[in-house]
C-alpha cells in the first residue's frame, strides 16, 4: 500500500491475487496481465501469497473498485504441492527460498472466499491454469472424486478460462463504465453460473465460424454417477476447444446450470507484441531477500510464441493456451534481447528461445478457410496434416538474428524440440547443432510401445529413432560431443508391465539411464485423465488398462531405472511374473544380474525397517510427476525435481 500511496493512489481499481511470488517477468501470469491492465490505465494492486488463515492481507489494498481478480498462479495448486504418489513436495518453485507453506491446497476456492469475507459485493473473477482446467466437472486426483465445476466451489462471479489478456481487460472496462459483472456474460472465454430461477440467454458470436449452437454436456450428477457420460463430456468439450468453430457448452449442476461460452479468439502478431513489449523489469519485487527458483530458471529466457497443435492426451497446453499458435515478430524479440543486453548487471547467455515447445514458431494451417471448420485435436497425429505449415524458416532466422545481436555471448534452446517436425527440416537440425545445444538436448518421446503412443498422441517410435540419428550426425558435422536426453513417461493409461519392460529393453539397448522418473499424474480435464478415471478413451470409447495403485506404479517407475541395484527385487519379480526370466543374468541384452547386487540387499532391509517404523517415505526418493504443461513449466526438463 505504501507504493499505492507514492503513485498517488487512494484506491486502486484491481486487487489481483496469487499464490505465486510476484515477478514482474512476462513469463508470469500474475505480470503480464498486471502491466496489461496498467497499460489500459487501470490501477493494479498485487497481492501475492497472502496468508489465507483470515482475510486481513485482502484489506490491505482497501475495496477495490472494480473487482478482485483471483488465479492460484502459474500452476494448479495441488500439481504444485503433490507428487504423482500424494506425497507433499519438498519445494515450490514459485515461491522464495522454495518454501512450500505459502499457498494453500486448491489455492482459487480459498482466495475467492477470502475475498468475499474481506468487501462483501465486490465482484471476483477467477483465472489462471487452476480455473482453466477446472471450470467444468472434471475428475480430482488427489480426492479420487468428480468434483464439480470451480466456479461452484469458489463462488467467484465469472472464470475467465485460457490466456486471459483480453478478456481480462474489457471485463474491467464494463465494471469501469458502472455496468454490473452479470454483464459480462456474453464474452468470449468466460465460463459462469446462472441462479437456479435465471434462463439462459441468447447470446451470439459472429466473430468466428461458429454456428452459435448450444451443446449440453452430461451434468455434473451423470458424470459422477457413471463413467461413460463422464467419457461423453471429455468428448464434447475437446472437440468445442477451437476458438474459430467452438460452440458454447453448458452442464447441469443441481438446479444451477454452467455455462462455457467459445473460447477467445487468438491473439495476431500485433496482440502478442503489445503485451511483450511492455516495460518488465524481469526481476522480483525487491521485498524478497531470497532467491526464487522459477525465476532462476526463466529469467534469462525469451518468449516467442504460445500455443501447441500436438494435442498429447496427457498435457494441458491446450486446454489452456489453446491449440492455434500465436507467434510474436521478430522486431518484438529482438527489442527484449537489446534490452537483456543493455543490463549491465547481465552475463551475455540466453538460456531458452522458446515456447511450449521450441519449433513451433509462426507455424499455422495453409487454409484458414479449412482451420476455421477443423475439429481435429492435433494437427500432427498420427500424421502430420498436409495443410499445416511446417517451415523451420522463420525459427532459423530468428535465432540466427538473437545470436548476433550485440553484447549477446551464446543462445540454448531449453523447450522441448518437438520431434516430427524437426526431423523434416535439416536445416533446422544443423542449426540447433552447431549454435544452440549446450552439450545435451531435451526431448519427449515419453514412449516405445506403439499402442501407449497411440494413446498419447505422440509419434510413432522410429521418429524418435530418425531424429536421433540426424542429431548425432549433424553434432559430428559440427565437431561437437553432444546427447540427446530423452523423457519417458511411467505409469500413463495403456501402460502396463510388459509396456514398461518393452520400454527397458530399448533404454538398456541404447544406453539410456533416465534419473529421474516421470510419473503420470492425471491433470483435470486431460483426455488422459479421462482414461486413467473410467478406463475408457473418450474418442473411440474403447477400454484402457490402467495403472491405479501405488506398488504397481512403483514396479513401472523401477523398471524405468532397473540399472538401480535397489530395484533389484522389484524388477527380477516384474520380469518373472511377466515371463521374461531371459532378462535376467550376465547377457548383454539383460536388464539386471542373477543374483542380487549388496546395494539391493542393503536397500531391502532400509524397506523393512521403514515399514515396521510407519514410514511413508522409503517407498521411492525420485518421484517427479508429469505436471501439466501449461504456463510454467512447459518443456520437459521442468518435470524433474
Amino acid at each position: 500500500m505504501a507504493e499505492c500511496k507514492a503513485r498517488g493512489w487512494h484506491e486502486v481499481d484491481v486487487v489481483f491475487v496469487s499464490g505465486d511470488a510476484y515477478i514482474d517477468h512476462p513469463s508470469f501470469a500474475m505480470a503480464l496481465l498486471g502491466r496489461v491492465l496498467e497499460a489500459e490505465g487501470f490501477r493494479v494492486a498485487i497481492l501475492p501469497q497472502p496468508r489465507w488463515q483470515d482475510a486481513a492481507d485482502f484489506r490491505q489494498f482497501g475495496r477495490p473498485r472494480l473487482c478482485f481478480a483471483v488465479s492460484a498462479g502459474n500452476m494448479d495448486s495441488m500439481i504444485n504441492h503433490y507428487t504423482a504418489n500424494k506425497k507433499r513436495r519438498n519445494d515450490d518453485a514459485y515461491s522464495p527460498g522454495g518454501r512450500i507453506d505459502l499457498r494453500p491446497d486448491r489455492a482459487t476456492n480459498v482466495y475467492a472466499q477470502r475475498c468475499r469475507e474481506a468487501f462483501a459485493g465486490v465482484p471476483v473473477v477467477a483465472g489462471g491454469v487452476e480455473a482453466s482446467l477446472r471450470r467444468i466437472a472434471h475428475f480430482d486426483y488427489w480426492s479420487e472424486t468428480v468434483r464439480p465445476s470451480i466456479l461452484v466451489t469458489s463462488k467467484a462471479d465469472l472464470l475467465g478460462f485460457g490466456m486471459g489478456e483480453r478478456v481480462l481487460v474489457e471485463i474491467c472496462r464494463r465494471l469501469a463504465a458502472g455496468r454490473p459483472i452479470a454483464d459480462c456474460r456474453d464474452l468470449r472465454g468466460v465460463a459462469y453460473l446462472l441462479g437456479a430461477r435465471e434462463t439462459l440467454p441468447e447470446h451470439q458470436w459472429h466473430d468466428a465460424a461458429c454456428d452459435n449452437r448450444t451443446v449440453e454436456l452430461p451434468s455434473f450428477e451423470q458424470v459422477r454417477a457413471d463413467r461413460i457420460a463422464f467419457a461423453t463430456a471429455t468428448r464434447l468439450l475437446h472437440h468445442e476447444t477451437n476458438p474459430l468453430n467452438g460452440r458454447r457448452l453448458v452442464q447441469r449442476h443441481g438446479d444451477r446450470l454452467l455455462v462455457v461460452n467459445p473460447p477467445a479468439l487468438a491473439l495476431d502478431e500485433q496482440g502478442m507484441d503489445r503485451i511483450y513489449d511492455l516495460p518488465y523489469t524481469r526481476r522480483p519485487h525487491p521485498r524478497y531477500a531470497e532467491p526464487i527458483p522459477a525465476h532462476a530458471m526463466i529469467q534469462d529466457s525469451v518468449t516467442t510464441m504460445r500455443g501447441c497443435f500436438g494435442g498429447c492426451t496427457f498435457c494441458s497446453i491446450t486446454m489452456h493456451q489453446g491449440r492455434a499458435i500465436q507467434s510474436r515478430s521478430p522486431a518484438s524479440i529482438l527489442r527484449e534481447v537489446r534490452a537483456m543486453a543493455a543490463d549491465p548487471d547481465w552475463k551475455g547467455q540466453i538460456s531458452d528461445v522458446g515456447g511450449p515447445t521450441a519449433n513451433m514458431y509462426r507455424m499455422r494451417c495453409t487454409r484458414p478457410e479449412i482451420e476455421a471448420k477443423c475439429r481435429r485435436l492435433s494437427c500432427i497425429h498420427p500424421t502430420v496434416c498436409k495443410l499445416l505449415g511446417v517451415d523451420h524458416g522463420p525459427t532459423r532466422d530468428l535465432l540466427r538474428r538473437v545470436r548476433e545481436t550485440p553484447g549477446v555471448k551464446s543462445v540454448r534452446v531449453a523447450s522441448g524440440i518437438r520431434m516430427d517436425l524437426a526431423r523434416l527440416d535439416d536445416a533446422y537440425l544443423e542449426e540447433m547443432a552447431r549454435h544452440h545445444v549446450g552439450g545435451q538436448l531435451k526431448v519427449a518421446p515419453e514412449h516405445v510401445s506403439p499402442k501407449v503412443l497411440g494413446l498419447m498422441k505422440k509419434p510413432e517410435h522410429h521418429t524418435f529413432e530418425e531424429f536421433a540419428d540426424k542429431f548425432r550426425a549433424a553434432s559430428e558435422r559440427a565437431g561437437k560431443e553432444q546427447y540427446l536426453v530423452p523423457y519417458f513417461i511411467a505409469s500413463h493409461p495403456g501402460s502396463g508391465v510388459q509396456e514398461m519392460i518393452e520400454l527397458a529393453v530399448f533404454l538398456k539397448a541404447r544406453g539410456y539411464r533416465p534419473r529421474q522418473v516421470q510419473d503420470f499424474i492425471p491433470a483435470p480435464m486431460d483426455i488422459a485423465t479421462c482414461m486413467y478415471h473410467t478406463g475408457l478413451d473418450p474418442m473411440t470409447m474403447q477400454p484402457v488398462e490402467t495403472v491405479r495403485k501405488l506398488k504397481d506404479r512403483e514396479v513401472q517407475r523401477a523398471l524405468m531405472q532397473y540399472f538401480k541395484p535397489e530395484n533389484w527385487f522389484v524388477v527380477r519379480k516384474a520380469l518373472l511374473e511377466a515371463g521374461r526370466k531371459d532378462l535376467i543374468g550376465d547377457g548383454p541384452q539383460c536388464l539386471i544380474p542373477a543374483n542380487p547386487p549388496k546395494a539391493a540387499l542393503q536397500a531391502r532391509r532400509a524397506g523393512a525397517q521403514g515399514r515396521r517404523r510407519g514410514d511413508p517415505t522409503y517407498v521411492h526418493a525420485e518421484d517427479a510427476g508429469v505436471r501439466p504443461r501449461g504456463g510454467l513449466p512447459c518443456s520437459p526438463a521442468d518435470d524433474e525435481e
